[in-house]
């Protein structure tokens, strides 16, 4: 396959190192790291992705479209510049759950052309997310921000290679990443039906060894397809997970 990205959360510095540290035992298959931005921790994920390049070559902050001010530059520009972060990933990003962090009306399309505008070096992904609405719409999604520069492509999760396979009939061309990740309890599956309206495959278990499994569907699918894999080990056992997908 082309690329593999596995996500991981910075919720400290010492955390993250030592994920950063099991991981780097994969690192002929890992091309590069996402860190998403979470507000509740004290890493913003351009801090994450700094620190991931003292583990692996690549890193790819989550920008959160909603903290950009248009009518001021980009606040992590010289940040990124000076840790030669070159890839970043724009999403719409979730509402603060208190009133100390300004947000801003700015939409994906929006923080996308500002980043072509403004670091042209830089490789700017989009979101996708398969579960928010019709087809119809999230492609028109995927135009617009083709339209604004977007190089390429991250989907939310997939949990069955049917829904996989319509989506990529209709990305055929595009540059994706798509979306794998465990679900390992019956409460966390009830979250991805409730506030992601994910509907399960009939075969599909809540366990480490399902998740496993369907992990090596899709590697299976990017090495014929010659595509790439995105994987986001949630609330798991990071080192169970990663052997036996690795494996």
């Amino acid at each position: 396959m082309k690329r593999i990205s596995v996500e991981l959360v910075p919720r400290d510095e010492e955390a993250l190192r030592q994920e950063l540290a099991l991981l780097h035992q994969y690192q002929e298959k890992v091309d590069v790291i996402n860190i998403p931005d979470l507000l509740r921790f004290p890493l913003r994920s351009w801090q994450g992705a700094a620190i991931a390049k003292d583990f692996f070559p690549a890193s790819m902050p989550h920008i959160r479209a909603m903290d950009i001010n248009l009518e001021e530059e980009l606040s992590m520009k010289e940040y990124l510049r000076a840790h030669d972060i070159r890839e970043v990933l724009v999403i719409e990003g979730d509402p603060p759950q208190d009133m100390m962090h300004e947000v801003y009306p700015t939409n994906s399309v929006d923080v996308i052309w500002k980043f072509r505008k403004e670091m042209p070096e830089v490789k700017v992904y989009a979101g996708i997310d398969q579960y928010r609405g019709s087809m119809a719409q999230e492609l028109y999604r995927v135009k617009r921000k083709l339209q604004a520069g977007a190089a390429g492509f991250f989907t939310q999760p997939f949990f069955d290679m049917r829904y996989l396979a319509v989506y990529a009939d209709m990305l055929q061309g595009l540059e994706v990443y798509w979306g794998v990740s465990p679900v390992m309890s019956a409460r966390s599956q009830s979250y991805w039906e409730r506030k992601n309206n994910v509907v399960f495959p009939h075969s599909f278990r809540p366990t480490l060894e399902w998740s496993v499994d369907f992990a090596h569907e899709v590697m299976e699918y990017a090495e014929r397809e010659q595509t790439n894999v995105y994987f986001m080990p949630i609330k798991t056992n990071l080192a169970a997970y990663l052997a036996g997908v690795f494996a």
